[in-house]
């Protein structure tokens, strides 16, 4: 399954446009991250916590839209975005969504 963030794929041709398909997922952070990220704030550097729980969650979010492209019979998800928001206070949502499509 062909994924990008492209309109199109070099040297395909859309045959058939299927729909948006979308993959999500909510992730909360741990305790032990949270004071982590505390000391971090004061003295600065890279969340390391944070950022693979987000990138875990970009990785199941991609796999769910996968899977919805797939069953619709795609050969690909062309023109994928991701969108991140705070559901609630340390939960965070993942969306990624694209247009499903069927080459020639």
């Amino acid at each position: 399954m062909i994924i990008t963030t492209s309109e199109n794929v070099a040297g395909k041709k859309v045959s058939e446009t299927l729909g948006m398909v979308k993959g999500n997922t909510i992730k909360a952070r741990h305790v032990g991250s949270d004071m982590v990220a505390s000391i971090k704030k004061i003295f600065g550097g890279e969340i390391k916590g944070y950022t693979k729980m987000i990138n875990s969650a970009r990785q199941q979010a991609i796999e769910r839209m996968e899977k919805k492209a797939e069953e619709m019979g795609a050969d690909a998800v062309i023109s994928v975005r991701f969108t991140t928001s705070e559901v609630m206070q340390g939960a965070a949502e993942i969306l990624v969504y694209g247009t499903a499509v069927k080459f020639k």
